[in-house]
């Protein structure tokens, strides 16, 4: 849409807008803006990713929860991720990190942003 000096309005893609002395692109993230509960499972995922990678302490399972991490950034970008799949990851990452109370927070963020899937019609399931 354009206004009617023809500049594009604020939140389209493509717009500008001035901040001060710079001009900021809004740009859309495939999957993100179409599904904030996708948006909303990024954010987690990425805190979760930050908060284990500064945790000082060897983990012997860091590995598989940083894949499952990849795993949901990845699903949560394609915008139509499966619960199952899902679900599965958050058990395997919760597995792998074990008891760190260090990570709780950011655990139980992502396991919030998951929750926000369950009304998603998944594959399989007919109609009664």
């Amino acid at each position: 849409m354009l206004a009617n000096d023809g500049a594009r309005l604020w939140g389209e893609p493509g717009a500008l807008s001035v901040e001060g002395a710079a001009v900021v692109e809004a740009r859309r993230v495939a999957g993100t803006d179409d599904d904030p509960r996708a948006a909303e499972l990024r954010r987690a995922v990425a805190r979760l990713r930050r908060d284990l990678a500064a945790h000082p302490a060897e983990l012997p399972d860091r590995a598989i929860a940083d894949d499952e991490l990849a795993a949901l950034d990845a699903m949560a970008r394609t915008g139509a991720p499966e619960l199952h799949r899902l679900r599965r990851s958050l058990l395997l990452i919760a597995g792998a990190l074990g008891s760190v109370s260090a990570l709780g927070s950011a655990l139980t963020g992502v396991r919030a942003a998951i929750d926000q899937f369950n009304n998603v019609p998944q594959p399989g399931r007919g109609r009664d």
